[in-house]
């Protein structure tokens, strides 16, 4: 018996799209081979103005030519990235005078300090002025410094947002962190008001990690833009804080408890700074690496879709190699992968591989090609990044937090729909996890953008593997001890079908944007939806 089936038109219709639509499969076998050797010894953990760096570069833009992917205008595949490498020398010291007292600091436990400024001697004197949380937040109608002139002073703030109030429970995004919490925001807001610098008050809660993260950081070579920060910024301990108001006749808890309050207003503290800090300082570049599958529409060609991985890990330090397995050697395997499949199936828009340098010591490469982008950035659609990938099996959620904040989060639920996944909840960000990763450089310049996630940083714990669901529960947790330290090294036995799924849905997502009518926009009132770009 011969039956039809009569299949409507427009069903017909909608499958040709959506096919017409979808992205080439991303390969596990390339993907793999490209971590394995990016977390080599070899490449010495890709440290940021090493070797291993340089080596990760060169092997970068060899994949890409070797893909098929197409350079920048100018015909490589590198884009320069330069900044400044400054270390604290001994000798280097801070302290305190108020009235015909002198506190002086144990350095590394009372006090960090280090300078901005890329200057081998700077020594000054200046006066000390609490601005509170130090935000200034139009959309939040929120201003820690109203009129005070504070040219050449040194800024005293807390870390953190003003916190939620029972009548006001969602400002500053409630319990969540916002950019006006991180310590880059308010290092960078002390430049704009003239200030010779900001000291940062260290409380765990506030900060969201121990004394001994700045602490180790402030000991290691830091990384700035030529000559745009402050003479001197550091952090306080919470206990010397305390003594330090104490002797110049405040209380900490009460300037707290202002600074909680919108009609706060910057307090002198009688106290004066006398700062004498000595630096190596060396000129720093490297390279982001960028290529192109141009997009198969005449006129949509001109747009383009973003995909980020840095390439940066820690490098090698007291003949200790950090690998990087995870933190970037993942992302920087999987966006190769990913352009292997992209070029046999150009969409209608451009798609842009950008493998960004310097992430781990600032996002200086991420901000180098915001501000010199291979696609005018009000033709670029979004960023999506990858950063510290799964490794420990297929799961039944995609992470896309900060996806909220654009029309993104509608365009990823398409996808998730698409492959069979679910939306991972969304948890408040305590951590301040979407300021932390090269995205938040789009973000910051008026791009949609986010972090893709994976099972790895997702902190709630409610992933769903498919398979071997202890185990791979058990070495997500396993890895988060691993985390910035030696440990991080690649393990031939790992099962990478997550990874590949993650990256997938990644190349989805963007094949989405890339084909689909309308450029993604910023949720109405979120405070990149005021950038310009």
């Amino acid at each position: 018996m011969n039956i039809k089936y009569f299949i409507p038109a427009g069903l017909l219709l909608a499958a040709a799209t959506a096919l017409a639509q979808q992205a080439p499969a991303v390969k596990e076998a390339p993907l793999r081979a490209h971590l394995s050797f990016l977390a080599d010894d070899l490449l010495e953990g890709r440290g940021t103005g090493q070797r291993g760096g340089d080596l990760a570069v060169r092997y970068l833009e060899t994949q890409a030519a070797a893909i098929g992917l197409k350079p920048l205008a100018n015909g490589a595949y590198r884009q320069s990235v330069k900044f400044q490498g400054t270390r604290l020398l001994p000798g280097s010291s801070i302290k305190f005078s108020t009235g015909a007292s002198t506190l002086a600091p144990r350095l590394g436990e009372d006090v960090l300090i280090g300078t901005g400024s890329g200057r081998a001697d700077v020594v000054f004197d200046a006066p000390l002025v609490f601005v509170g949380y130090g935000a200034t937040a139009p959309e939040e109608n929120w201003n820690d410094y109203k009129d005070a002139d504070l040219k050449g002073k040194v800024l005293v703030m807390m870390v953190n947002d003003p916190q939620p109030t029972a009548e006001e429970p969602n400002r500053f995004a409630g319990k969540a962190y916002t950019y006006y919490g991180r310590w880059m925001y308010k290092y960078e807001e002390a430049v704009r008001r003239g200030a010779a610098g900001a000291l940062l008050i260290h409380t765990t809660p506030s900060a969201a990690y121990g004394w001994n993260v700045p602490a180790t950081s402030f000991s290691l070579e830091r990384f700035h833009a030529p000559g745009a920060g402050n003479l001197v910024e550091g952090w306080l301990s919470e206990d010397f804080t305390r003594t330090l108001f104490k002797a110049a006749g405040f209380d900490l808890d009460t300037l707290r408890a202002a600074a909680e309050r919108r009609d706060f207003q910057p307090v002198a503290l009688n106290l004066s700074a006398h700062s004498e800090i000595r630096s190596s300082v060396r000129q720093v570049e490297q390279f982001n690496v960028v290529g192109i599958v141009p997009g198969s529409d005449p006129k949509l060609k001109n747009e383009a879709v973003v995909y980020s991985a840095h390439w940066d890990h820690l490098g090698k330090a007291e003949d200790q190699i950090y690998n990087g397995a995870i933190d970037n050697g993942s992302g920087a395997a999987a966006l190769l992968a990913m352009a292997a499949a992209a070029v046999q199936k150009p969409a209608r828009r451009s798609q842009v591989f950008l493998w960004p340098a310097a992430e781990e010591v600032g996002m200086h490469g991420a901000s180098a090609y915001v501000a010199n982008p291979a696609f005018p950035l009000n033709r670029t659609l979004a960023d999506l990044n990858l950063d510290s990938m799964n490794f420990a099996g297929r799961t039944r959620d995609i992470g896309v937090a900060g996806a909220e904040r654009s029309t993104l989060y509608a365009s990823a639920g398409k996808v998730a729909q698409q492959m069979g996944l679910k939306l991972a909840p969304a948890i408040p960000d305590l951590s301040g996890a979407y300021f932390r990763a090269d995205h938040f450089q789009f973000a910051k310049a008026g791009v949609p953008a986010f972090n893709v996630g994976s099972a790895v940083f997702s902190g709630d714990g409610h992933f769903e593997f498919e398979q071997a669901q202890e185990a791979s529960a058990a070495r997500i947790v396993a890895f988060k001890k691993d985390y910035h330290t030696v440990r991080d090294q690649y393990h031939a036995d790992w099962d990478l079908s997550g990874m590949v799924q993650q990256a997938q849905f990644t190349l989805n997502l963007g094949y989405e944007l890339a084909n689909g009518k309308d450029m993604p926009a910023w949720k109405k009132g979120d405070p990149f939806s005021f950038v310009k770009r």
